[in-house]
């Protein structure tokens, strides 16, 4: 019988390839393959990254709903307890703004139509019920046209007994000087009454229509009227 010597394991060495790099063709070279060494590698190395991801999904998105649902727009001109974003509408709007308006469906005024405010609390500080009564007095920029309107915290038009919610300025008592008095309440009032109702909370929006409230210096916050809690059930 013949015997055959074992032949020793001898590793081929693979021959040498020179790597040139051509700026006009490297682009078709393909990638290398990374994806097979992902799923080798222990998934305790991932966690922190997959979780990294989530956290940056919850707080983006989260963020993004609260400043379109919740949010205010940008640049505000206030006066007293009045609000207003004389740049929604315009061409200077930012994107929340934008993205605020397209939400929630409403048309601002636009720059050459007048400026609206909004007043969500009294001149204390307290937050307006529908159900109390309050003093709307003083005297607004001279304007071709005011209204001032009661809506609810979703800035809808309140529901109300008497079948409105606003007030113009051509049907209003003032004394001399221009000035008035509102009496803002559920109730009958005599002479300026703007009724209110609900449960919804209470905002009022006067909007001055024609107004100058611009200067060179910038925009100018008028003077408005005072909101003063009178009663309350």
């Amino acid at each position: 019988m013949t015997h055959t010597p074992h032949m020793p394991l001898v590793a081929v060495r693979e021959p040498e390839t020179t790597q040139i790099f051509d700026g006009e063709t490297s682009w078709q070279k393909p990638w290398p393959h990374i994806s097979p060494l992902l799923f080798k590698a222990p998934f305790f190395s991932f966690g922190p990254f997959l979780f990294s991801i989530m956290i940056a999904l919850i707080v983006g998105i989260g963020s993004a709903y609260l400043s379109l649902n919740r949010g205010s727009p940008f640049s505000a001109l206030e006066s007293g307890v009045w609000v207003a974003h004389p740049h929604a509408g315009t061409i200077d709007s930012d994107p929340y703004s934008t993205a605020i308006f397209a939400r929630t469906g409403r048309v601002p005024l636009g720059s050459g139509e007048g400026i609206a405010f909004y007043a969500a609390f009294d001149d204390s500080g307290r937050a307006l019920d529908p159900q109390c009564n309050y003093r709307i007095a003083g005297k607004v920029p001279t304007t071709r046209l005011w209204t001032i309107t009661a809506l609810n915290n979703a800035l809808e038009l309140l529901a109300t007994d008497a079948g409105r919610a606003s007030l113009h300025s051509h049907g209003i008592l003032t004394d001399h000087t221009g000035a008035f008095a509102i009496q803002v309440a559920p109730e009958a009032r005599p002479a300026n009454w703007l009724p209110t109702g609900g449960s919804n909370g209470l905002v009022f929006a006067m909007r001055l229509y024609d107004i100058p409230y611009t200067t060179g210096a910038g925009l100018s916050a008028p003077v408005m009227p005072a909101v003063e809690l009178v009663s309350c059930k």
